[in-house]
């Protein structure tokens, strides 16, 4: 009998061949997986799809035509994919400790309403709430037990039968119901279809995209989505999925509008775990650096983001002021703005309430009548106004909406009335201001998808047994690269802001594939040449950077960032004088740049062309004498050239600005060479004390120089007995 280890093993195994075509492999595989869980049971099934598969083979073999040959390929394909997904499940239903199987064998033990008799029961209380009010606790409870019994239902499903999609179908359509029901359904079809795939369970989310409402058709088409990327190789196998998306394209008037929106969001989420780090270990550090009264009134996980919002309290804001923290805000700022996720790391310790060890809560649109929030509202004073105000903040989603209302069972009522008291009418409309502007549907989509897409990635990242799912943002999520999409997503337009946002964020694979892409439709773009260049570079592929950059120079010879580019992989690539070509073209238009003689310079000093070099080092200096970047080329260059005096001069400057250990080894060959013996000596000892007494890490500097050491005069003889010295004094 296999494990469960073996049994994911060999099953993934199937896959695999299955994704590369590889059929007569897979049926083999199939088998093992049949006979290691020892229930024969689907033994008839494949052997039938075998049969079916070597009669095509054997038509085609014998030169016959068959119109039908492409469909009856694809059927098998997707049945032994389905007859996989059945042996698996099989298996480990029984045993697997996963959440879902756990929920499965629970629900199994009671008995189970059908979708038509929860619809029916869905139907009945809304209508009654639709009467009575809203905030009918009783209802709203019995609404909600319903909706979570729909969702477990629904995401733990076997296959669904054809009027089983009939009731669900109806269910979406009802518009009787609240529709906080129809995306609960495509949440729940979510996470069914990331345990197996099935097409009946996909056709409902296309059904649910079609539907007249802005948060569902958002949230399904999301969904959507990701399953595509999540069976990338299956799905090409159903044909039907193609006419889904042409009939929602159709459907839906900016349908590529609105796939560019939820990619850009997806690329967006990737910077979370950036932000978060960013928080921790930069900005929160460094206020309380600066702040140290503000370091021990407040510990740092106790600081979120609305810290630094405005409203902040005026006594922290002189403490904020420096360069460096100010940079650091307004890139915050500038995230937020963005759309960016800001407040994953203020709530990650707010998801430990009740509510959300029920997996669908996780995915709940937030709602002031839900009974969790009504069972915490005890009159309309002050604290609670501010709630209501905070959850209208379009940067929290809504499972941190209900974190923050959820929070408030942990703070005393006397606390709270005692919060309400000292909070100030000003604060309340300050906020009310902020969350009052109207946006504009565009904003309001944009909204909707970016407040989903945080839902997902709470639940991915903090359900308590998230390791048990598949978490989707640990994939490429690269829709505009899936085949099924790229009729709809292959316009310039989209590549081009989808390209240019992976540059921006520095994913330099993905903007490449992008910009590739684009070159296909606009070979002549010079500009686009351009930036494929610094995508390789940055990848540190200076060898193709450079010949895409010199394709780019054919159309943009003037350009300085270009020439600058180019000179750089030169100079990477060890072809100095290549460079220089460059760096020329830029030094007649900008006589005087600085660092431009900087390169120029070395350049010259890797060329070994030293009294060159020192030209262009000596005019840096002259330029900017407040400026120490031309005094270490400056003496180097001068003891290779023998003018030791003067390189000792820039070496006694250097060793009083913060010196390096090449620092103190490049003055100590410089008294050496000058016969200064007790002093070069003296700063070798300090070069290995710079590496923590480490004299093998200074004697393997100190060896890449002694070709330059002869060729100052010292005897070959001399340098072991002076790495001697240095052994003695360096272990006083």
């Amino acid at each position: 009998m296999m494990t469960l280890q073996e049994i994911n093993k060999t099953y993934n195994r199937i896959i695999g061949l299955l994704d590369a075509k590889e059929l007569k492999e897979a049926f083999e595989q199939t088998q093992s997986l049949i006979a290691g869980i020892r229930d024969y049971s689907f033994m008839d099934q494949l052997n039938e799809l075998q049969d079916t598969y070597k009669y095509m083979l054997r038509y085609r073999l014998e030169g016959a035509k068959d119109p039908m040959e492409d469909q009856i390929y694809h059927n098998v394909i997707a049945s032994t994919y389905q007859l996989a997904d059945q042996v698996r499940n099989k298996a480990l239903i029984v045993e697997s400790p996963l959440t879902y199987y756990s929920y499965r064998r629970s629900l199994r033990k009671q008995p189970i309403p059908s979708y038509t008799q929860l619809h029916k029961e869905l139907q009945e209380m809304a209508a009654y709430q639709s009467e009575a009010g809203d905030t009918v606790v009783g209802v709203s409870r019995k609404i909600e037990a319903a909706t979570e019994q729909l969702f477990n239902k629904l995401w733990t499903a076997d296959p669904l039968s054809t009027e089983e999609v009939v009731d669900l179908r109806a269910l979406l359509r009802d518009k009787n119901l609240p529709f906080e029901v129809a995306c609960q359904v495509i949440s729940a079809l979510l996470l069914a279809l990331q345990t197996s795939f099935d097409i009946a369970k996909l056709s409902l989310l296309f059904d649910a995209a079609e539907l007249d409402h802005e948060e569902i058709r958002c949230r399904a088409l999301i969904c959507i989505l990701l399953t595509l990327s999540f069976y990338r190789e299956r799905t090409a196998v159903y044909p039907e999925i193609d006419r889904r998306l042409a009939a929602l394209a159709d459907f839906i008037p900016d349908f590529t509008s609105l796939l560019r929106q939820i990619t850009l969001r997806f690329i967006l989420a990737r910077e979370t775990e950036k932000i978060n780090q960013k928080l921790q270990n930069e900005i929160l550090p460094q206020l309380l650096k600066n702040n140290p009264i503000l370091n021990q009134k407040i510990q740092a996980e106790e600081i979120s983001p609305e810290l630094f919002s405005e409203g902040m309290n005026p006594e922290w804001e002189a403490y904020l002021s420096s360069q460096q923290t100010e940079k650091q805000m307004e890139a915050f700022a500038e995230m937020q703005r963005e759309g960016a996720d800001m407040m994953h790391s203020s709530f990650v310790h707010l998801k430990h309430y009740p509510f959300f060890r029920e997996v669908g809560n996780w995915f709940l649109p937030f709602s002031m009548s839900h009974s969790a929030i009504q069972a915490i509202l005890d009159g309309a004073d002050k604290a609670t106004t501010l709630l209501n105000l905070l959850t209208q903040n379009r940067n929290i989603c809504n499972s941190d909406k209900y974190s923050l209302y959820l929070s408030m069972t942990d703070i005393p009522k006397q606390l709270r009335q005692m919060m309400s008291q000292k909070m100030g009418d000003e604060m309340i409309g300050l906020i009310k201001k902020s969350t009052s502007n109207l946006q504009s549907p565009q904003k309001q989509r944009e909204l909707i998808i970016g407040q989903y897409v945080q839902d997902l990635y709470r639940f991915f990242k903090l359900y308590p047994s998230h390791l048990d799912f598949e978490d989707v943002f640990t994939y490429p999520l690269d829709f505009h690269n899936l085949t099924l999409l790229k009729p709809y997503m292959a316009d310039k337009e989209t590549l081009s802001t989808i390209g240019e946002y992976y540059l921006r964020k520095n994913y330099f694979a993905d903007a490449l594939t992008v910009f590739n892409q684009l070159s296909e439709i606009d070979e002549e773009n010079g500009e686009l040449f351009q930036k494929k260049g610094y995508c390789k570079q940055m990848m540190g592929q200076t060898e193709e950077a450079l010949q895409t950059y010199l394709r780019a120079d054919l159309t943009h010879t003037d350009s300085k960032w270009l020439n600058r580019r180019i000179a750089s992989c030169y100079r990477n690539l060890k072809q100095p004088e290549k460079a220089l070509i460059y760096y020329r073209r830029l030094e007649a238009k900008q006589p005087n740049d600085m660092n431009l003689q900087i390169n120029i310079g070395h350049c010259y000093l890797e060329l070994r062309n030293f009294s060159e070099a020192l030209k262009y080092f000596f005019k840096v200096d002259y330029l900017d004498n407040q400026s120490t970047k031309a005094w270490r080329p400056i003496a180097w260059c001068s003891f290779l050239i023998g003018k030791y005096d003067q390189a000792r001069n820039y070496y006694r400057k250097i060793l009083a600005n913060k010196p390096t250990t090449q620092d103190y080894l490049n003055a100590g060959h410089t008294e050496w060479a000058l016969q200064q013996l007790k002093q070069a000596v003296s700063y070798y000892k300090e070069a290995v004390r710079c590496e923590q007494g480490h004299f093998d890490t200074f004697l393997e500097a100190f060896r890449q120089d002694i070709p330059d050491l002869m060729q100052a005069g010292i005897e070959e003889k001399e340098i072991p007995l002076m790495l001697d010295q240095v052994r003695y004094v360096s272990s006083d």
